[in-house]
């Protein structure tokens, strides 16, 4: 797979992707509504991306960035853009010699003034910022937009879009390189091995689904393939929790709502947790949680 996230026009995401699965998405752009392609590094970077533009009949307009150098090259060989942009995926050596690139001149950036925060205040939102990144499911996007949100209080905005970005990316990168010391699989991966397989054998389940317990009961019905048994879930609050050194919290349930179909997929759901080495903690009570033991170092995507 390659260590990448490709977005699309129409609204598509795809973590990494094989190689054959770049190369079809890139076959495919030209269309309406599916004229380009974004591609990041997992973890993501700032400033750091490679992109395409696509119209049927025209040539492709190729564009990569790395911190405050961008350049960009156009060309019809299709085959050459799936080379260079899937040697940028790999970070292959002169993965761009197989195009003439021209620098873009960019427009100087705006310096960000720094932010007028009592230490406290600025305490408080580098905490928040640290723990959403501690949970590993968010976005330098999405941690922006909680940095410029989290103090307001009424009129009073006291964060900027400019300065929310900055802080938010300052301490992505800082997650970032924290991450880097980790070795071999976590124990969120095990998790996630774990739900992938119980997704593929009928039982609906979902990592970090909705905000709370009572959305999740709402909304996990509607995530469900035809013929699947039951679910099994864990939301925000709970990712919280598990970051924070408590366990993580799984939720469960049959789809026909009746108890024994309930206690046979807690048991699925406990079987599948413990086939990846974690430890999991259940009295077979089907109006009772699972909980999961495990040291929660989720590597960051973006």
């Amino acid at each position: 797979m390659l260590q990448i996230v490709v977005e699309t026009e129409n609204w598509e995401r795809h973590v990494r992707p094989s190689a054959e699965q770049l190369a079809d998405l890139v076959r495919r752009v030209g269309g309406e509504d599916d004229r380009f392609l974004v591609l990041q590094r997992v973890p993501d970077r700032p400033n750091v991306f490679a992109q395409i533009w696509h119209e049927n009949g025209g040539p492709y307009s190729v564009e990569h960035r790395a911190g405050d150098r961008q350049f960009e090259t156009s060309t019809p060989d299709l085959n050459a853009v799936i080379t260079v942009l899937t040697g940028w995926a790999n970070d292959d050596a002169g993965w761009d010699g197989a195009l003439a690139w021209e620098p873009l001149d960019l427009p100087a950036a705006p310096e960000v003034p720094p932010l007028d925060l009592a230490d406290d205040e600025l305490r408080q939102l580098e905490d928040r910022v640290r723990a959403e990144l501690a949970g590993g499911y968010t976005s330098r996007v999405k941690l922006a937009e909680l940095a410029e949100e989290y103090l307001v209080d009424g009129d009073r905005r006291p964060v900027s879009p400019e300065q929310a970005r900055a802080l938010a990316d300052r301490l992505w990168v800082e997650r970032v390189e924290q991450q880097s010391a980790w070795q071999g699989e976590t124990d969120p991966e095990r998790i996630t091995r774990a739900f992938a397989a119980l997704d593929g054998s009928g039982i609906t389940a979902r990592e970090n689904f909705t905000c709370c317990r009572t959305c999740g009961q709402d909304e996990i019905g509607a995530e469900a393939a035809p013929g699947a048994r039951g679910f099994v879930y864990f939301h925000n609050q709970c990712t919280e929790h598990a970051a924070a050194g408590h366990g993580l919290t799984l939720l469960y349930g049959g789809f026909d709502g009746t108890a024994d179909t309930t206690t046979a997929i807690g048991d699925e759901v406990v079987a599948a947790v413990r086939a990846v080495g974690l430890t999991a903690d259940w009295d077979r009570d089907p109006n009772r949680t699972i909980t999961v033991t495990l040291d929660w170092r989720r590597r960051l995507v973006g």
